[in-house]
């Protein structure tokens, strides 16, 4: 196993040194307990948000969310800014995906969508203090490269026009191997993006014809070496473990392959087979779809194989090198977790354009409309694009910030939140902590005195450990969630 980082020495978040909290941030894989895993597969939220987003609703409206962040750029006109950007159109249809997704092959309307989210950005970018900087930059989709190269480049004229970005801005962009233009990652380069997340999913050729995604490995690894000789700083892939016809044997494969091509970080996301809520889910076969002993299987010989390889997992489904920004974040307790995943900055508002995108402004998400024949006339008429949303309160505040520490550090000291939101932590969370003693008596987290432990038995299955906080969470919604092993 790698050694931590020297830096994991220096001071936390909260101004307690890490080393105070080093028994929690150990960096020891998960370990596995079948029969305890299997106890507690169950569905359950991913808390890239909290309360989570089958709250939001429509009273929420466009009003309320300008009204959030003049209220946030009000009380804090220094506070940094994290930008996201959708880009909904992709050639080919997955059937594994759950993004929001405008299949198409053609490429005629990419200008004109770019166009409509250039005035949304000038429209919302009115309304923030002109010195606030731009730390963090996301395009998802989608496949943002199913979009020309200079159509790309007008979209980052369109933000650099009305939002200040700061030098050392992170700028990463998703990435289809199977959709880039020979001139996309020159102009992407250009633009001054150094990030990259690649789409790969499985190597394994009959599960990508399962899927409908043909990718080659020698495709995604001259992708990876032109970004490399382009100077990007990060290099992501993301991977599915539950796929139709995944084996551990052939899942193995792809695990040695992507540790051999050695990005800088991995994401390992669970398969959710959702049919009645994704009508191309239903184009799998359910019983070509890994049991869940063999999905197992599968997720343990892959924590293996990327800890074997030098890798540190992170959070809950993530791995990254011990010198990656990832890694130091957590071991500093300065990770973060929004719709994006794990992330570095801290402390962001983040805003989001273009169709479905959310935006999470001081006490508030807000969800744009989720269809072009929604988002396209509110635009056109100079209106904020909101369709839904949530203002938290005071008891969301404060479960956000626990469950946030539980996802991406592990732990949760007591003093620190008693600290921060003058609280009585075992009285205001009785109910919790109750809720957590099977889960300490199975060996998942410990309850100290001070602090909360989620310990390596409970490192997949961190998703139920936080749900303890959820104060919204009831049996009639968990249904749409997916498993949480």
């Amino acid at each position: 196993m790698a050694d931590a980082p020297t830096d994991a020495s220096r001071e936390g978040a909260a101004g307690t040194p890490a080393g105070e909290v080093r028994d929690a941030l150990s960096w020891e894989k998960p370990a596995f307990n079948r029969e305890i895993l299997r106890r507690y597969d169950r569905p359950g939220p991913r808390y890239t948000s909290y309360p989570t987003a089958n709250l939001f609703h429509e009273g929420f409206t466009a009003g309320d969310y300008e009204a959030a962040v003049l209220a946030s750029d009000r009380e804090a006109p220094d506070r940094p800014l994290s930008i996201y950007v959708h880009l909904p159109f992709c050639g080919t249809p997955c059937t594994f995906c759950a993004c929001n997704v405008i299949w198409t092959h053609k490429r005629d309307r990419d200008a004109w969508y770019v166009d409509l989210v250039g005035r949304e950005i000038e429209r919302v970018s009115a309304l923030l203090s002109r010195g606030r900087k731009v730390v963090q930059l996301h395009w998802g989709g989608g496949t943002p490269t199913h979009t020309p190269a200079p159509i790309l480049a007008r979209l980052v004229d369109y933000l650099r026009a009305n939002l200040d970005f700061a030098d050392d801005i992170e700028m990463g962009i998703e990435l289809n191997p199977r959709e880039i233009d020979p001139d996309h990652l020159e102009v992407l380069q250009r633009c001054g993006f150094n990030r990259a997340s690649m789409g790969v999913q499985d190597l394994d050729k009959q599960v990508q014809a399962a899927v409908h995604r043909i990718q080659t490995k020698d495709q995604t690894a001259a992708v990876l070496e032109e970004c490399r000789e382009r100077g990007f700083q990060s290099i992501n892939m993301d991977l599915i473990y539950g796929l139709p016809h995944q084996t551990k044997e052939s899942f193995a494969r792809t695990v040695d392959e992507i540790a051999r091509l050695g990005p800088d970080r991995i994401a390992l996301f669970n398969f959710a087979y959702l049919p009645q809520m994704f009508r191309h889910h239903r184009a799998i076969d359910p019983a070509t779809l890994p049991s869940p002993d063999t999905k197992l299987d599968i997720l343990e010989l892959a924590i293996e194989g990327f800890t074997e390889a030098g890798y540190v997992y992170i959070g809950m489904d993530h791995f990254a090198r011990p010198d990656d920004e990832l890694t130091v974040a957590m071991s500093e307790r300065t990770l973060t977790r929004n719709f994006q995943g794990y992330s570095t900055r801290l402390g962001c508002d983040m805003l989001a354009f273009g169709v479905s995108a959310i935006s999470q402004v001081g006490r508030c998400y807000a969800q744009n409309h989720k269809t072009l024949e929604g988002y396209e006339p509110r635009v056109a008429r100079g209106e904020i694009p909101t369709e839904r949303g949530i203002l938290l309160t005071d008891d969301d505040v404060l479960r956000r910030e626990v469950i946030r520490r539980l996802m991406c550090h592990f732990v949760v000291v007591k003093s620190e939140i008693e600290g921060k939101f003058g609280i009585d932590f075992d009285r205001d969370f009785a109910d919790g902590i109750r809720a957590l003693e099977p889960m300490a008596a199975d060996g998942l987290v410990a309850l100290g005195d001070d602090r909360v432990t989620v310990l390596p038995l409970g490192r997949l299955l961190v998703r139920n450990i936080a749900m303890a906080f959820d104060a919204h969470l009831k049996p009639a919604t968990q249904a749409g969630f997916s498993r949480t092993v």
